[in-house]
């Protein structure tokens, strides 16, 4: 009994551990968070390349956008914080 109990204990705490980490499509070395820039800032200057942005979330250091591009098209896309490039990010089969 004592066993079991101690081996559910190690799965949740594994289980929760490994949900917050990013999911491994891009992640950024953009240092603390008082160094960024905002999430106002990358929004206008998506919108003046006549982006939509729908959401804007932080994962593995990175800003996570969800937008529509210029031409109309569902995106994903990782912007460095600190300045606002766009970042690289591997295919999905190779995290």
């Amino acid at each position: 009994m004592k066993t079991s109990v101690k081996v559910l204990a190690m799965s949740l705490g594994l289980g929760v551990a490994c949900s917050t980490f990013a999911d491994g499509l891009a992640t950024c070395d953009s240092g603390p968070e008082s160094g960024w820039k905002s999430t106002e800032e990358l929004t206008a200057q998506l919108e003046a390349k006549g982006w939509k942005v729908r959401r804007i979330k932080v994962d593995g250091g990175c800003y996570e956008t969800y937008a529509l591009d210029d031409k109309g098209e569902r995106v994903e896309v990782y912007f460095d914080p600190r300045n606002l490039e766009q970042v690289p990010t591997k295919p999905r089969g190779e995290r």
